[in-house]
């Protein structure tokens, strides 16, 4: 069975990225189970760019094929930000908890008539030799003003991220488990990179 490496140090997206990809005959593997310690720098200016070159990096450490993701929040009335730097809005690789308490200042001065915001993503899926493929997907909602109070580790933004359209935040505990796929922006773009892996990895299932 073929091994594919999700390279992420994010216990949240790791659980995600598994989840979705667990309709085809793969054994999933972390970079834990791998034992690669080296972290990768994110210094792209785009998603798709910190996306390739992450999956690439680690899938020549691994000698696997590797899919990683990078993406981020884009608040309307903010001209797009945090985008890529959505972790590192701070100025450093904050906590989820300095997320948090940020986010509640920046609620309070949003103004009400546009609180509008999108998660977007890009997920690459990249092989040893150097080749990779990537896939977008994004959803949009508001910025609620108060948030849902109970943290998603590794995914401070979500605390504050309402779907008005079903009247619910983007947080596991309050979706369905078909509303957490139809209604998430990483799985939209798994979906689209699905048909690529299958193919080169040469898949019957």
């Amino acid at each position: 069975m073929n091994r594919l490496l999700i390279a992420t140090t994010n216990a949240g997206k790791l659980g995600e990225i598994s989840s979705f990809l667990f309709d085809l005959p793969l054994k999933i593997v972390s970079l834990k189970d791998v034992n690669i310690t080296d972290n990768f720098e994110e210094i792209g200016k785009t998603y798709k760019e910190n996306s390739q070159e992450k999956a690439l990096f680690y899938a020549k450490k691994s000698n696997l094929p590797a899919v990683a993701d990078d993406g981020g929040i884009e608040i309307e009335a903010l001209g797009g930000a945090p985008g890529v730097k959505s972790r590192r809005w701070l100025g450093y690789e904050a906590s989820d908890e300095d997320l948090i308490t940020h986010m509640e200042k920046v609620s309070r001065e949003l103004p009400r008539e546009n609180r509008r915001a999108f998660f977007k993503t890009v997920v690459s899926f990249a092989l040893p030799g150097g080749k990779v493929w990537s896939a977008s997907g994004e959803i949009e909602g508001e910025i609620a003003r108060k948030p849902y109070l109970k943290l998603l580790k590794g995914y401070p933004y979500r605390s504050f991220f309402y779907l008005p359209q079903i009247k619910k935040y983007y947080h596991e505990d309050q979706l369905s488990k078909e509303e957490n796929k139809l209604y998430n922006h990483r799985w939209k773009a798994i979906e689209k990179l699905k048909p690529i892996i299958v193919e080169v990895l040469g898949i019957k299932y």
